[in-house]
């Protein structure tokens, strides 16, 4: 009961920025990439900065965190790494989603049907979102074929669920056009919800970077299991990684917890060489690093009682 409770708890994650914003960074174009019943949801679009290098096409695309309660597209503490991923030549198109838990005010068991259902809403979302870049890539300038999806917090657990359910062939990627592979997957601090066993991929994964606090006790670093239940994290995904031969980047940050999820910033050297190296270079370089650094300061977080 206790881990069921702690896997409920999810439906509270909180994203802590790394940074302010210095100035507004306003996005290039606003887009309605599709409506659920009377909500539009809409993507901005930071194109690549002029005279930057020449990404040919090359779109991440973010999914904001907020424990599927609250969050923004724009948030202020964003704009400083979408600047820095233009500046180098990389388009940046940051979307709406469904918040699926913010009428939610109570924990309970009942929960984990609650949080599987949001996440299963956001990973929707992103997907039409995707096939809204791939419909009108010729005029918004995107390359289908180099689409990475990232995201931080709850927007990390959508982005590798949404990587999960494509390898798998789950009925929610039917919207995807046909054989569509995301070019990578980014993830500050997610984790892969499977309500039918042990998790498992039918088809490899695109290149994947997974940046997480080992010391996270808002998104669980390595597992929660229980019966078919099973919540797996950065440290459970590498060690299923390893074992199949995946493309994988690893970076487990010593003794830190949820402030991985707004480290954008100080991570960013690492992103920028796994984006070249395992994404545009086609190179299958794997990397398994314990990262201590001082410039990410640990939180005295420890719980979500230290919230909420």
């Amino acid at each position: 009961m206790k881990r069921i409770l702690i896997l409920c708890a999810l439906a509270l994650l909180s994203v802590l920025p790394s940074s302010a914003a210095e100035a507004i960074f306003e996005p290039s174009g606003t887009y309605l990439y599709t409506r659920r019943g009377d909500s539009p949801l809409y993507l901005d679009f930071y194109e690549p900065a002029a005279g930057s290098a020449d990404r040919s096409g090359t779109t991440l695309l973010f999914v904001f965190g907020g424990g599927f309660k609250t969050g923004e597209r724009d948030a202020k503490w964003y704009q400083p790494w979408f600047r820095q991923l233009t500046e180098d030549g990389f388009r940046v198109v940051s979307i709406d989603y469904r918040l699926g838990l913010k009428d939610v005010q109570k924990m309970g068991p009942a929960q984990v049907n609650l949080l599987e259902k949001a996440i299963w809403m956001a990973v929707e979302d992103l997907f039409a979102a995707t096939r809204y870049l791939a419909d009108n890539s010729e005029a918004l300038g995107v390359d289908p074929a180099r689409i990475v999806i990232c995201g931080s917090s709850a927007g990390a657990i959508t982005v590798l669920q949404a990587e999960w359910a494509r390898c798998n062939a789950d009925p929610s990627a039917a919207v995807l056009p046909k054989d569509f592979r995301y070019a990578g997957v980014i993830s500050f601090a997610g984790a892969v919800l499977s309500r039918k066993g042990a998790v498992r991929y039918g088809t490899e994964p695109a290149p994947t970077l997974l940046l997480h606090g080992t010391a996270d006790k808002i998104v669980e670093y390595d597992k929660i299991h229980l019966l078919r239940n099973h919540f797996d994290g950065s440290s459970a995904l590498t060690r299923l990684y390893a074992k199949n031969g995946y493309n994988y980047n690893t970076l487990r940050f010593k003794d830190r917890g949820h402030e991985i999820a707004g480290a954008m910033l100080p991570c960013y050297p690492e992103t920028l060489r796994f984006l070249e190296a395992n994404v545009l270079g086609g190179q299958k370089r794997i990397v398994d690093a314990t990262v201590d650094d001082p410039s990410i300061a640990p939180t005295k977080l420890r719980s979500l009682s230290d919230i909420y």
